[in-house]
């Protein structure tokens, strides 16, 4: 609780109070800003860094100390976040002078990590600038920008736990470290040529440029000439090349094993991104914000001249990011055009983090390594973002925007959320808090499983945080669930769904009851079928299946994911039953061989790895194959990428038999063959494939509105992979404002599995019961 002095008191009496500040609080500047306030009122005390956040004592004048208890609230400034202010009256200590003491480590609570940001426009200044000392030194930084979360060993955010504490402070950093009047007072990551980090060149086999100006030169020569560079960035490796250049972008391809996967470009400045792309003034503001994320955008109608259209194929969208650290900065001022910048790691497997890492993963990928000897402890890929009904939607939660607190119902005993099997991410619950680590990746390689065993202790540790259980998803075959089943500690299953509308409903601070829209690729039933459609209503303590799409066969399982035309297969044969077989003008069908369809035809007789689900993102899948827009997929969504983008193409979507709901088991079964069968005769007559695809969409939203008004339930949370897309989420949105319900969309945490963790957090702090339907 807080107590305000009393400010009605006659001026000359005195107080002294305990003030306690949590939030964004370390790492940002906050105690210089303190110090500055508490000489500018006149009062006597300290500030030091916790555990928690930050501790002052203040005594003076309690006309003074109630104006700096309120300028704290309100002169903070980006990146500083005051969340929360408790103070306490203490005995009169009659003190003078002002300080900032060092940190205390005894506080039990849990603090909180500023993510890593990008280079200010004061640094930006200082390393173009041939008269200052800082003058193209690629690490330069202040109290507000630079690396935080990457570097940090542990809470309270000192230097001597950050790596920072190998490269003591020359003379000259000293003094602004120690000058309450420099932007560098109690900068941790302070340093300059003289006493911080510095550049290096490798080649393929080690061999070492030591000379820091010719590793740059050299590297700037190499993109030039069309070779591939990995740099280090703030949270790992980066490979880039050549945006021009198609055929340097079309080896990285070949070498990196990417066929279509787009890949993100970085840009001089602004008047770059307006080349290539449409830019909105709210993209604009996400490019040059401190956190930097890449930004999907829409391409230009015209192909740009001078930028590779193998860089996305076929993709009306493309990801840009502004230069992210001095080094950035200084590559891109020396190159002056784009370049790809893309994750430094071989597919399927985690960044590249220290220079040993990008010789054994990379020299097979880069011709040159341009490293560092700062460390890098904590890696962190770069978060993407895109605009979805005018604001941010974060697609992948990491650098710039990792780790992300969210305020929750009280946690007795702390949790370690271990997330799924793809897009993991970590969360931990404590107190009233839940924290949402950094992307880590699909658990399907050994190398990225070997990361994330490390990072299950160290993430919980690195927050102060012991926890009491574990929660995870309830899938049998995903590598967390393993990890919590050889973990010591009690936990909690949560089922894959439910744990997405508990991230939304925790994001958004929402109470029961809420009807949870789940669409996404896959996630275990615990019925035995594969759910993916789920409308959940969450009421009181108690939570139930409502609805969702008609179940059908998934042929050959998980190579079914890999190719949308085995989906496909399934669903038609619940339209047409075995006569579709005979239908080869059938897209779908057309796409398998005579012999192919022989075997296909036998083992879906049998039931041969045939498993049901009712996923919505598997029925894009279906409907990439039926309009002929894609059989074969080369990565994760690239079906249903391409049924969206077609639909964003559409001027007059084909209007499509409306959703018909019957109730079978007590939860609503929405049939989807009428649907399906008017896609396929529709193709056959020549109807346009991409006003289809507008048509498949607003069926969809029509479904999601039908169930809705059946629950009456007036909060809706959508969440799921599938409302990544952009145009499916506002229709869905736009559509249930005009029948009366309050949508909710995920900002703050990505809708797909990178945000699961947070719901098994919540779900932890409140469990659950399942009712029948």
């Amino acid at each position: 609780m807080r107590h305000l002095p009393p400010s009605d008191q006659a001026a000359e009496a005195t107080s002294r109070f305990a003030l306690r500040i949590g939030g964004c609080v370390q790492g940002v500047g906050f105690r210089p800003f303190v110090y500055r306030l508490a000489k500018d009122e006149g009062l006597a005390g300290w500030v030091r860094n916790t555990l928690g956040g930050v501790a002052i004592e203040v005594e003076g004048e309690e006309p003074a100390v109630a104006r700096f208890l309120s300028r704290i609230e309100t002169e903070a400034h980006t990146p500083a976040v005051v969340e929360t202010v408790a103070s306490r009256v203490l005995d009169l200590q009659g003190g003078t002078g002002f300080q900032c003491l060092a940190s205390a480590v005894e506080d039990e609570s849990c603090g909180r990590i500023l993510p890593d940001l990008v280079v200010c426009d004061a640094c930006r200044a200082e390393i173009s600038d041939p008269d200052n000392r800082r003058y193209r030194y690629p690490f330069t930084s202040c109290m507000h920008c630079g690396p935080r979360y990457s570097i940090i060993e542990g809470l309270p955010y000192d230097r001597e736990r950050t790596v920072m504490r190998h490269f003591p402070m020359c003379s000259a950093c000293e003094r602004e470290y120690r000058d309450p009047a420099s932007r560098r007072f109690h900068a941790e990551t302070n340093a300059c040529p003289e006493c911080g980090p510095q550049l290096t060149l490798l080649d393929k086999a080690g061999g070492i440029i030591a000379s820091p100006k010719e590793a740059f030169e050299r590297s700037v020569t190499a993109i030039r000439q069309g070779s591939i560079v990995a740099v280090k960035g703030l949270g790992g490796f980066q490979l880039l090349v050549d945006a021009r250049c198609a055929e340097a972008v079309a080896t990285l391809r070949a070498r990196k094993r990417r066929p279509a996967k787009p890949f993100a470009v970085m840009v001089p400045a602004l008047e770059h991104v307006r080349k290539i792309a449409q830019v909105t003034q709210a993209e604009e503001d996400l490019l040059c914000s401190a956190s930097g994320p890449i930004v999907l955008l829409t391409r230009l109608a015209d192909e740009p001249v001078n930028f590779a259209v193998n860089i996305a194929p076929g993709n009306p969208f493309v990801g840009v990011m502004m230069p992210t650290t001095p080094l950035h900065h200084l590559l891109l001022q020396a190159l002056g055009f784009p370049i790809v910048c893309t994750s430094g790691n071989r597919t399927a497997e985690p960044l590249a983090a220290d220079d040993g890492e990008a010789l054994a993963r990379l020299s097979g990928i880069a011709d040159l390594i341009l490293t560092h000897d700062r460390p890098i402890l904590n890696r962190v890929d770069d978060s993407v973002v895109r605009m979805i009904g005018g604001e941010q939607a974060i697609l992948r939660c990491a650098r710039g925007l990792a780790p992300v607190v969210l305020e929750a119902d009280k946690q007795d005993k702390p949790v370690l959320a271990l997330g799924g099997h793809l897009k993991n991410s970590l969360a931990v619950g404590v107190g009233e808090r839940i924290i949402l680590g950094p992307h880590i990746g699909d658990l399907d390689s050994a190398e990225t499983r070997a990361l994330y065993d490390g990072s299950t202790e160290r993430f919980a540790r690195l927050h102060g945080v012991q926890p009491c259980f574990v929660a995870h998803d309830g899938h049998p075959g995903y590598y967390s669930t393993e990890i919590s089943e050889t973990n010591d500690l009690p936990a909690h299953k949560v089922q894959h769904h439910l744990a997405h509308v508990l991230a939304g409903m925790a994001e958004h601070r929402l109470e029961s009851p809420v009807l949870g829209i789940a669409w996404d690729g896959s996630g275990d039933g615990g019925d035995g079928t594969i759910w993916g459609s789920e409308f959940l209503l969450v009421d009181g303590s108690r939570w139930r299946r409502i609805a969702h799409m008609r179940n059908f066969p998934l042929l050959g399982g998980d190579s079914a994911i890999r190719e949308p035309r085995r989906a496909a297969i399934g669903a038609l044969s619940q339209c047409y039953g075995d006569t579709f077989w005979k239908r080869e003008e059938l897209p779908a069908v057309a796409s398998f061989t005579p012999p192919q369809r022989v075997i296909l035809r036998e083992a879906m007789k049998r039931k041969i790895n045939a498993p049901l689900t009712s996923s919505v993102g598997r029925m894009f899948d279906v409907v990439a194959s039926v309009l002929g827009l894609r059989h074969v997929s080369s990565f994760e969504g690239e079906a249903a990428m391409a049924v969206e983008f077609a639909a964003t193409r559409s001027r007059n979507p084909a209007a499509l038999p409306a959703p018909f709901l019957n109730q079978i088991s007590g939860a609503r079964q929405i049939d989807w063959r009428p649907m399906l069968e008017a896609l396929c005769e529709s193709v056959l007559a020549g109807v346009d494939t991409d006003d289809l695809a507008g048509g498949f969409h607003v069926w969809l939203s029509k479904a999601a509105c039908s169930v809705a008004r059946g629950a009456d339930v007036r909060k809706v949370v959508l969440t799921g992979g599938c409302f990544q897309n952009a145009l499916l989420c506002e229709l869905v949105a736009s559509d249930l404002r005009e029948a009366g319900f309050q949508p909710y969309l995920h900002r703050k945490i990505p809708c797909n599995d990178g945000g699961l963790a947070v719901g098994q957090a919540a779900f932890a702090a409140s469990p659950l019961m399942q009712e029948e339907s």
